[in-house]
């Protein structure tokens, strides 16, 4: 044992502390690199350039040749290629002081030439020096050559070819490195763009990091516990289902829910976006539906997840502007023969997210392909302090906050959004200087994302700051003194976001809503522009988002709730998306102008009923105004002392314990 454990660690040390062991392969010989031909081609290339070079000797001009020649210093004269004229010296007279400088130094030859020079004439050339020796005893004669740069004109052949081939290796590498691995070659196009999760690829998330979501949760362990277990329930004769589809509004969590079972789960996870089979190529998007299943069973049991499959599920035969051969529907007709077709698909689970479940085609919503449909709602109370206790966890926060404050603040968040609330906290704190992060922190972050970022700056006239005040004011004072409308939290008059003023309110959350509730809203609603006209007697156009809030509300109670006695108990809500590629709307003109007219009754009613109350309060709306332009914020405490206690409703201890928060907040800096 003793010399295993001494045999182990010379290996060890002899394969981990050389460095150059990642060049090497199992055999211990260098791994071959592509680049090495790069190298090789650059390196043929400078040694062709350099061959032959420094042989030529020194240029010369006719002058000092002609010179050369009357003094008889030169032995030979050569003319190489009717171009160039080498010439060489006497050793005898090489000692002169002309040609001291080139004395030893001819190149690296010894019959390389002394001079050079450049021809122009080869005619002229040959007379000129005939001319310069006429006086001489022992003329020379030019001697004339035919030479082939065998290097160079090799290169100029193999050169172009050998960058064409570079050129296409180089562009072929690179398209299989940013396409995705076998995707993004180009003769591999129709391969799937799949991301595997296996063994071997980690992922962190775990059921444990999903917040609420029980109910699902309980069906998406049911599928891991399958895969992990299957002789649990085939031994009673059971069958897993095929395809579980997840629905529920964006930021709910359908992605992060798929992200545990890929974290949870033993078997290989295929992640999958639905545009990823869309492709401008016709086919691509079938061919990558096969190649996807194939992929998955070969490594069965397995699980496919494709997020947004709206992208290729959408109902077929609706869209006649494309014609009935759509690459979408081609998609579509494959990913349902591989899912419940002629030949068994076993041992591959399907799961998909969409928030359009209502314009999937029905084929795909059957039983036998997606058995299970999981629906993923925005969380309620205990959820969203559950979300919260997650999201808090790595941040640094003040020891009286709580998260059950936290939740009942935010009715209506979805995962996301209070993840997004945890974030901006942080942020403001940091901007502030806090050492923690504080109850006003949360409470900023959560204004913030709800009426946008405050522009203290922006300039407003007193007369626009007068009537943004009591516009507020007739919104507060009515949702303070009608039964079902939402209890006030806080009204500001600084401009935020692209309003002048902002209210926030407290909903009840109730799953049903009677006429009484949505009328009262309505008439809260319109609570803005009716102070202005019971003050001012004239209205002004900061009521735009109030009256496009109130007309579609109105709307929805005659159309689709079946609210209104004029048009009775009928709803032209069409929950299949079949409307959306209809010309003609699914009643008569003459019923259409009955709707027109009993919106327009709703909504009038509700703001003569706002004017009504309104003007039995106008004492107090005046009180609440001037408050409000006082100290630009005000909050329940300020309605309840201007109108007294709220009989009915929701407690009142949360908007308390929210306005002490700003109270500390306000200690804080004034101690600062």
């Amino acid at each position: 044992m003793a010399e295993k454990n001494i045999n182990d660690n010379k290996n060890n040390q002899s394969s981990g502390s050389n460095p150059f062991n990642s060049l090497k392969g199992k055999d211990g010989k260098p791994k071959f690199n592509f680049y090495w031909i790069y190298g090789i081609l650059f390196v043929i290339l400078i040694g062709l350039q350099f061959i032959g070079l420094g042989g030529e000797g020194k240029q010369t001009d006719w002058r000092d040749l002609k010179y050369m020649l009357e003094n008889d210093d030169v032995s030979k004269i050569v003319l190489v290629n009717k171009e160039t004229a080498e010439i060489y010296i006497k050793p005898g007279s090489l000692s002169t002081e002309m040609h001291k400088d080139i004395d030893g130094k001819s190149g690296f030859g010894k019959n390389s030439p002394h001079y050079y020079y450049n021809v122009g004439s080869v005619d002229k050339f040959y007379e000129d020096v005939e001319n310069a020796q006429k006086n001489s005893q022992d003329p020379i004669y030019v001697e004339t050559e035919v030479r082939h740069n065998w290097g160079a004109e090799v290169l100029s052949w193999i050169f172009p070819i050998a960058l064409l081939i570079g050129v296409w290796f180089f562009f072929m590498r690179m398209m299989s490195r940013g396409g995705g691995g076998a995707g993004g070659q180009i003769f591999n196009i129709g391969k799937s763009k799949a991301q595997v999760y296996d063994k071997k690829t980690s992922v962190n998330i775990s059921f444990k990091d999903v917040a609420g979501l029980e109910e699902a949760k309980v069906e998406i362990t049911e599928i891991v516990d399958f895969l992990k277990k299957p002789e649990k329930y085939t031994k009673l004769g059971g069958k897993i289902p095929r395809g579980v589809l997840l629905v529920g509004p964006p930021g709910t969590g359908k992605t992060l829910l798929a992200k545990s079972v890929a974290g949870e789960a033993d078997v290989p996870f295929y992640s999958i976006s639905g545009s990823d089979f869309v492709e401008m190529f016709v086919g691509v998007g079938a061919s990558r539906v096969r190649d996807l299943f194939k992929q998955a069973k070969e490594k069965a049991p397995s699980i496919i997840f494709i997020d947004e499959i709206d992208a290729i599920g959408r109902a077929r035969g609706k869209n006649q502007m494309t014609g009935a051969n759509d690459e979408r529907e081609n998609t579509l007709n494959q990913l349902l023969t591989e899912m419940d077709g002629f030949s068994p698909n076993s041992g591959v689970i399907i799961l998909a997210a969409t928030n359009r479940a209502d314009i999937l085609d029905k084929a795909l919503m059957r039983a036998g392909r997606f058995d299970r449909q999981i629906h993923v709602e925005l969380p309620d109370l205990k959820e969203r302090h559950q979300i919260f206790d997650v999201h808090m966890k790595p941040l640094k926060l003040a020891k009286t906050l709580k998260s059950d404050f936290l939740a009942k603040q935010t009715p209506g968040f979805s995962g996301a959004d209070i993840a997004n609330v945890c974030n901006e906290a942080a942020l403001i704190a940091a901007r502030k200087n806090h050492k923690s992060i504080s109850k006003q922190d949360f409470l900023d972050a959560i204004d913030r994302i709800i009426g946008g970022l405050e522009k203290k700056n922006k300039i407003i006239s007193p007369d626009e700051k007068k009537v943004v005040a009591y516009h507020e004011a007739g919104h507060a004072s009515i949702s303070w003194l009608l039964e079902h409308a939402h209890p006030l939290v806080k009204v500001t008059i600084v401009p935020r976001g692209k309003s002048l003023g902002a209210a926030w309110y407290l909903p009840e959350e109730r799953q049903i809503t009677t006429y009484d509730q949505m009328f009262d809203e309505l008439t809260a609603t319109l609570g803005g522009r009716a102070a202005e006209q019971v003050i001012f007697h004239k209205i002004s156009t900061g009521a735009l988002n109030d009256l496009e809030k109130v007309t579609k509300q109105a709307y929805a109670m005659v159309t689709y709730y079946g609210l209104s006695d004029n048009i009775g108990n009928l709803s032209y809500y069409d929950s299949t998306g079949q409307q959306e590629y209809s010309f003609n709307k699914p009643f008569s003109e003459k019923t259409a102008e009955a709707i027109d007219k009993e919106v327009k009754r709703i909504v009038e009613d509700a703001y003569d009923r706002a004017i009504k109350i309104l003007e039995d309060n106008k004492k107090g709306l005046e009180d609440l105004a001037s408050r409000l332009l006082e100290k630009e914020v005000i909050f329940s405490d300020d309605l309840e002392d201007v109108f007294g206690k709220r009989p009915w409703g929701i407690e009142t201890n949360l908007l308390k314990e929210m306005e002490s928060g700003s109270e500390e907040s306000k200690t804080s800096k004034s101690k600062k």
